[in-house]
Order: structure tokens, then C-alpha cells, then sequence
């Protein structure tokens, strides 16, 4: 039982709102109905964008969608989408919010897009460094007497509409999320300014996506994260039949 409000088990970080819906949507769905408490950190309000109105109504859509989700803390931070560079400032302030949140699990993008976004690539570089940051001590003044805190683990997921290529040195895992697919499906589609009917194309991607990482992963649909260490469990049975106990 968490004695602090502000403390989350887990904080999902994107570049822009829908990143972490689409790259790991279906995971914080599960996890949120497990009873873990969940964040989004979105670096950048994705603005500007072709149809989309302002700021506003990408907050708006953000909001709709981590609802949707059973995210319970949404936050952004603030730096210019196409604008975004890992920096020393960027760094500081994502680590504050672990800092603040004290996370067990910090879920962050996995690679660059080719021919999407550069920010992505950025964004990869940035959590790295803010889960460094966050555990350095005898930095009392650029963190503002937040305490220290060490992640436990951080993992990846991925944005691509194909099976992703793992990263050298990273060791993958797929998540079952067929029971959270239409919630993630749900939430993409509360970003009505980023995907209109004639973008229709991308809910199917998205399924077809998670039916070939189910496939391999032996579940009828799924999630792919990585992390650069291997899984490790005492208890394998309980690592290959998580639901056992609750059936």
C-alpha cells in the first residue's frame, strides 16, 4: 500500500502525447487494472501539428486518453516539440519527476524513427540520462532538496508498426495485453487531431502489430519491451504462469 499520494509504480515517458499509447498503451492498461499506480511524462505537447487546433486540444486529448488508460498522474514538461535535444536542463527536469514519484519501473522509447520524428531519438537519450541523474547524490542545489532515488528498472518499448529490431545488448519481453487492446486502441483514438478517418489505417497497424509480438510471444496479442538486463525470477512457474494464482 502506497503512504504517499505522489508516489507511482510506474512512469511511462514519450516526446509527444500518443507515444507512450501507441508504443505501450496496452501494458500500463494492464498494470493500471492490477491496482499499480501509473504515469505519463510527455517531454513536449507535440504542437505544432497539421490539424490540430493549439496545445489545448492536444492536453485535452492526452487527458481523455490516460483516463481511458487508468493512468493517474499525467504530466508535461514543457520543451518545444521538433525542438527537443537532450540537454542538461531537459535531463534535470525528467529526473526531478522521478525523484518526486519515486517510480519502480520507468518505461522509456527504445530507438530512433527513420523518416518519423527526430525528437524520439532525443527522448531515448534524455530518460537514460534523467534515471542517472535521479540516484547521483551531493546535488542538493540543482534538485531542489529532492531526495535521491534509484529506479529499479528501466525498460523499453518501441513505436514501430513492424517487429521492432532490439537494440545491441538489450534482452526483449513480451507483455500479453489481449485483455487491454481495445483500451489501447481507445486511447489512440482520443487523439482525434493526429488521427482523423482518412488515418484510419493506423488502428489496423497497430492491431496487426500486436497480433505478430503475440505470435511470438505465444499470446494472441502483444506489447514488446526490452531491457539491458536479462529477466531474472526466483520462481519460475510464477514468471511463465503469472495468472495461475488468480484462476
Amino acid at each position: 500500500m502506497h503512504t504517499d499520494p505522489e508516489t507511482l509504480d510506474v512512469i511511462a515517458v514519450g516526446a509527444h502525447p500518443d507515444d507512450v499509447e501507441i508504443g505501450c498503451g496496452g501494458t500500463l492498461a494492464i498494470l493500471a487494472t492490477l491496482g499499480f499506480r501509473i504515469g505519463i511524462v510527455d517531454l513536449t505537447d507535440g504542437e505544432p501539428t497539421p490539424r490540430s487546433s493549439g496545445p489545448a486540444e492536444r492536453l485535452a486529448e492526452a487527458a481523455a486518453a490516460a483516463k481511458v488508460l487508468g493512468v493517474v498522474h499525467r504530466e508535461q514538461l514543457g520543451f518545444e516539440n521538433r525542438r527537443l535535444f537532450d540537454c542538461f536542463e531537459v535531463r534535470v527536469a525528467l529526473a526531478k519527476v522521478f525523484r518526486r514519484h519515486r517510480p519502480r519501473l520507468v518505461l522509456g522509447m527504445g530507438d530512433k524513427t527513420p523518416l518519423a520524428s527526430p525528437d524520439h531519438a532525443q527522448a531515448v537519450a534524455i530518460t537514460e540520462a534523467a534515471v542517472f541523474y535521479s540516484r547521483l547524490t551531493k546535488w542538493d542545489d540543482i534538485f531542489e532538496g529532492l531526495p535521491v532515488h534509484t529506479v529499479p528498472v528501466l525498460m523499453n518499448y518501441f513505436l514501430s508498426a513492424t517487429v521492432p529490431s532490439i537494440p545491441v545488448g538489450h534482452w526483449p519481453l513480451v507483455v500479453d495485453i489481449a485483455g487491454a487492446l481495445d483500451a489501447k486502441i481507445e486511447a489512440i483514438a482520443c487523439y482525434a487531431s493526429q488521427f482523423p478517418p482518412e488515418k484510419s489505417n493506423v488502428f489496423a497497424r497497430v492491431r496487426s502489430s500486436a497480433d505478430v509480438i503475440g505470435t511470438m510471444g505465444g499470446c494472441s496479442a502483444g506489447e514488446l519491451l526490452a531491457g539491458t538486463r536479462m529477466p531474472c525470477t526466483t520462481n519460475l512457474l510464477s514468471l511463465l504462469f503469472p495468472f495461475d494464482s488468480i484462476l
